[in-house]
């Protein structure tokens, strides 16, 4: 199926989204949500035209995803972040250039647009701390940039760092310390199994702390308080080149990661979204270029297989993940 923006070009190929950090209950800061999870953007099952639409699901019960508004553009293959109060997604294939779109949690409608990348790219991944989103790594021109924007006022980001190398197509984890990008594609066109870590407290390079269980690109990322999970993507190996893979590996120290589950089907470019007691793998690409309305489930309190417990509004293809 080819891909369309309204009034633009066809596009082909997949997309890769990150997650953001949101509050806890208690108003202590932390990664997970616990009222509603988002998946922004992508590519339209029911069209094949890439869209900015805001889908949001229940994290307390499980049913299926409603629209609720649009983006200031359509893109895919952007990143998201969470603040306590708004859900945002940056860059992105298609209309996304360097554009920062941001939407209200307490009231359902339409973003804005709040500021811009340094460098305008899409395959990117996006983390958050308590104070500031961030957006790594991405393509064309594979970039190893990590760009910093502040959740406290609307405005422009930085580049405050580098990944240990350029790559693409990377899925994203956060702790309430440091930022993590995981998996992707470097310039030589191969597929990293690396895990980069960050630090929120000061800005800086990041450094190679672990091994994903195979080298893939195109997965999405979730956190729990304590550990970082790695789910899907591509890889040769895998049917259609896609893979059903969760990764899980510590935040408390520095490790390679472990295979303790597998998703309800392989899939590339789904967004990752974290609830206080489950992660999510949402829409992505069954291949070729097929896009997928899965809402797919795993606990984070034992390891095992996510089942696939509702169904976005329209399925969708290299969405950015939200939580609050």
């Amino acid at each position: 199926m080819a891909i369309t923006i309204t009034g633009g070009a066809t596009l082909t190929g997949g997309a890769n989204m990150g997650t953001g950090g949101s509050p806890s209950p208690g108003g202590g800061y932390s990664f997970q949500g616990s009222n509603f999870g988002y998946a922004t953007t992508g590519v339209s099952a029911s069209t094949g035209e890439v869209t900015a639409k805001i889908q949001k699901f229940s994290l307390t019960s499980d049913a299926n995803a409603s629209n609720i508004g649009d983006m200031t553009v359509a893109r895919y293959r952007g990143a998201g972040q969470s603040s306590s109060t708004s859900g945002y997604t940056s860059g992105g294939n298609g209309s996304g250039g360097p554009v920062i779109d941001k939407f209200s949690f307490s009231s359902d409608g339409n973003g804005t647009d709040v500021g811009d990348l340094t460098v305008s790219r899409n395959l990117t991944a996006g983390q958050s701390s308590s104070e500031n989103g961030y957006t790594t790594g991405g393509s064309p021109s594979m970039t190893n940039v990590i760009d910093k924007f502040p959740f406290a006022s609307d405005g422009n980001a930085t580049d405050v760092g580098d990944l240990t190398i350029a790559m693409n197509g990377v899925g994203s984890q956060s702790s309430s310390t440091s930022g993590y990008a995981s998996g992707g594609s470097t310039p030589s066109s191969s597929l990293s199994n690396v895990i980069n870590k960050f630090a929120f407290a000061s800005d800086g390079n990041a450094t190679d702390v672990g091994d994903l269980s195979q080298g893939r690109s195109r997965n999405c990322g979730q956190s729990s308080t304590t550990f970082g999970y790695n789910s899907g993507g591509s890889n040769p190996s895998g049917p259609s080149n896609r893979v059903n893979t969760i990764d899980k590996f510590p935040f408390a120290s520095d490790g390679n990661a472990t295979d303790v589950g597998d998703m309800s089907s392989a899939a590339s470019d789904p967004a990752g979204v974290s609830s206080t007691s489950s992660g999510y793998a949402v829409g992505g690409d069954s291949g070729p270029v097929s896009s997928l309305n899965n809402i797919d489930k795993f606990d984070f309190t034992s390891d095992g297989n996510a089942s696939n417990v509702a169904n976005l509004s329209d399925g969708s293809n290299g969405p950015a993940g939200q939580q609050y």
